[in-house]
């Protein structure tokens, strides 16, 4: 009998909402907030106004990647762990696990 294959399907389906989430939603607030980030850092560090060189443009642009990955992350990470909880209690009230015998079988 497998007890968790509705979890892992929960968190594959989260996984799949999560990145069409990030795409729809997270993509261009991340470029933002972080272009945003990156020109405080670089006018903290050079003087405002920035100047048109190299260096604060490579802050501001590293700034923008991160702030996107880590918007990506959010949406992915955290859309996968629900669609997994969501899994799990499917799979507890599907096989009518109880919440004692759930923790003697991790005291095991």
């Amino acid at each position: 009998m497998k007890t968790k294959e509705m979890a892992k399907r929960g968190l594959y389906l989260g996984a799949g909402l999560g990145l069409a989430l990030f795409a729809l939603i997270g993509l261009l607030p991340g470029s933002f907030i972080g272009g945003v980030v990156g020109l405080n850092i670089a006018g903290s560090l050079f003087g405002l106004p920035l100047s048109a060189s190299l260096m604060p443009r490579m802050i501001v642009g590293v700034a923008m990647v991160l702030g996107v990955m880590v918007s990506g992350v959010v949406f992915v990470v955290g859309i996968s762990i629900l669609g997994w909880l969501a899994g799990s209690v499917v799979d507890a009230v599907r096989y009518g696990r109880s919440a004692s015998a759930v923790r003697e079988t991790a005291k095991k």
